[in-house]
């Protein structure tokens, strides 16, 4: 892939730029601001060399309809007072507004286009019709920059499509991200261990049965952690169970047991009659779980040991809470993984999406840890072994 510095001179030209503004909102107030923080520095680069910055981003799931509660308007905000500038936003995508906007554009100033995803065509499974939509953001633009790595895994017009248009790119943050994940995959300093949360197992299957063949031990928390359980035919109560998966996580068990391999599972549980903040909290032997109780968090023996395996490691990749992160009673177990990851000596790797946001809730700071990915989806893409589109498209 080419850096920015390899298009050459940039001054007066129009280099389109796909970020990643995908932030959480409460209303119009953007509660974690890291996705936005993490492209200042490629679109520094770009206003400093006397480029013309066009940003396209998207927000949240319109599905190709207009609606003002996706609008980028509060990402545009919050990028203009990171930079220290004014960032115009269009009114819409590819229309009048937008073609104004750049044709006002002057040296080193930037735009933005509306939520890429108001236009249906963004995210077709049709090629024709994504194609068509990606000419339309090509004449925007001299020169295409992809620095939105949490998109890269998507086939889509302002990621893909484009890209094959115009002379491109990697920027900075996604060349960042490409390095740490090659070392995670490629050569990673041992002991390598995995930790794993988050809801769901189905979302981690893949990465989970790529990673027994290279990590050293997968550590397992998270609502995933009670089909693992059920697997081992331990009562699960009312918590989240894909019973489709126990077999298949049954055997991820086998696996690791034949190989040498650790899947680290927690011995005790919190627990709580009721999937709420204020529920009253229990700690419970993990095999040993009430049927009328549902796990919200692992327990304090568990973040305990939990924090040990992390601590001794030399590389560390971590992607979802262990628990209810959001909530302050069911919070204990992810924040005892993530100050164990400040403790690292070695490489200590935050997958981005939910582990990302609550480390940042509760109170760390992007540097106490060795790298925050901005992208979730496409880091567990990555380590599952997979080509992403987004990136194969650089030339």
């Amino acid at each position: 892939m080419k850096s920015v510095a390899d298009l050459g001179d940039l001054r007066g030209k129009r280099v389109l730029v796909r970020c990643d503004l995908n932030v959480p909102l409460d209303g119009e107030t953007i509660t974690d601001d890291g996705r936005i923080r993490a492209s200042v520095p490629t679109l520094t680069q770009l206003r400093e060399a006397g480029a013309r910055v066009v940003v396209m981003a998207h927000l949240a799931r319109p599905k190709g309809q207009v609606n003002p509660k996706y609008s980028l308007a509060p990402a545009a905000k919050r990028l203009g007072e990171l930079l220290g500038t004014d960032v115009v936003l269009a009114q819409d995508v590819v229309g009048p507004s937008a073609e104004a906007m750049v044709a006002g554009l002057a040296d080193g100033e930037i735009g933005m286009l509306e939520n890429v995803r108001y236009e249906p065509a963004e995210e077709s499974k049709v090629d024709a019709e994504r194609v068509e939509l990606a000419q339309r953001y090509a004449a925007f633009g001299d020169v295409f920059v992809s620095d939105g790595f949490g998109v890269v895994h998507r086939k889509q017009a302002s990621v893909y499509d484009v890209a094959s248009l115009l002379p491109n790119a990697a920027g900075g943050l996604v060349l960042a991200e490409v390095e740490v994940l090659k070392r995670l995959t490629e050569s990673p300093e041992r002991p390598y261990v995995v930790v794993l949360g988050g809801a769901k197992v189905s979302d981690k299957l893949a990465v989970i049965a790529n990673l027994l063949g290279t990590a050293d031990t997968v550590v397992v928390g998270g609502g995933m952690l009670f089909t693992f359980l059920a697997a081992q035919g331990h009562e699960v109560g009312t918590s989240l169970l894909e019973r489709d998966q126990i077999d298949t996580v049954r055997g991820y068990l086998e696996q690791a047991e034949a190989t040498g391999k650790r899947i680290v599972l927690p011995t005790d549980i919190v627990v709580a009659p009721e999937f709420k903040a204020d529920a009253t909290p229990t700690v419970v032997a993990a095999d040993a779980m009430p049927a009328d109780q549902l796990g919200l968090d692992i327990g304090p023996e568990s973040a305990k040991a939990f924090a040990d395996v992390v601590r001794g490691a030399k590389t560390v990749f971590w992607n979802g809470p262990m628990g209810v992160a959001e909530w302050a009673a069911f919070a204990n177990g992810t924040r005892a993984v993530a100050q164990a990851l400040t403790e690292v000596d070695g490489l200590s790797v935050v997958g981005g999406g939910d582990s990302a946001a609550a480390v940042r809730d509760l109170g760390f700071a992007d540097d106490d840890f060795g790298h925050i990915s901005t992208g979730g989806g496409a880091s567990l893409e990555y380590l599952e072994g997979k080509t992403l589109p987004g990136l194969a498209v650089l030339g």
